[in-house]
């Protein structure tokens, strides 16, 4: 499983890379507006991600509301540098938008994704990435982890023929915020994980490894000390 990381936050994306862990970057408007940045600075910020990211795919979203309008801000949003990936929410303008740039050869994320038919359908669009939540289903009481294995079920049914070369569509769970999310959507095959950084962190520690390494410190202070 690639693990990409959900934020806007520069610092937060270089800690992550500095893990050697690191193989994309998604944001949206959301985390964007949580930075602080103002609509000026949207796409130098966007370019600064790509930098950070040294040629990982960095999901950028539009948050155009028409075809028209998507197409025309994926291109833009496309020559940002050649890592941006161009994320549109699963829906009836975003498809023709999907399949518009997909064939001009911009990759497109498709998120927002909570069933399979929403799947299918992004990836016959031309999706190279589709976005299938979990956290969310959680907040309404339902099973994210159960839809997300439906999902990877039925994309994984049929060849799409768009991203041979790169083996896609991939899936990216989203909403990911436990480590429980990240083992069962790797056991399900999903391709990667976009995970807040508190997440990702909460991925390395485990209480039986502090405790392993409290015993062993104080183990070793005994031979120090002795």
């Amino acid at each position: 499983m690639k693990f990409f990381i959900d934020t806007a936050d520069l610092d937060e994306i270089r800690e992550a890379a500095s893990w050697g862990v690191l193989s994309g970057v998604t944001t949206n408007p959301s985390l964007y507006a949580r930075t602080g940045g103002r609509l000026a600075d949207f796409e130098p910020h966007v370019v600064r991600i790509c930098e950070a990211c040294e040629g990982l795919p960095v999901s950028a979203e539009s948050t155009a509301e028409t075809t028209e309008g998507m197409v025309a801000e994926g291109r833009r949003l496309a020559a940002l540098a050649p890592n941006v990936v161009v994320k549109l929410p699963v829906c009836e303008e975003s498809l023709p938008a999907c399949h518009a740039l997909a064939a001009e050869g911009v990759r497109v994320n498709m998120t927002l994704v909570f069933s399979a038919p929403q799947a299918l359908l992004a990836a016959r669009a031309g999706a190279r990435y589709v976005s299938p939540f979990v956290g969310r289903f959680d907040d309404v009481a339902d099973d994210g982890l159960a839809q997300l294995e439906t999902v990877v079920d039925a994309v994984r049914n049929y060849d799409y023929g768009w991203w041979d070369e790169e083996g896609g569509p991939e899936i990216i769970a989203a909403s990911v915020r436990t480590p429980n999310h990240v083992t069962q959507a790797a056991l399900m095959g999903a391709d990667i994980a976009t995970v807040p950084l508190a997440a990702l962190r909460r991925c390395v520690r485990h209480p039986l490894t502090s405790e392993g390494l409290a015993k062993f410190a104080a183990d070793w202070k005994k031979v120090t000390e002795g």
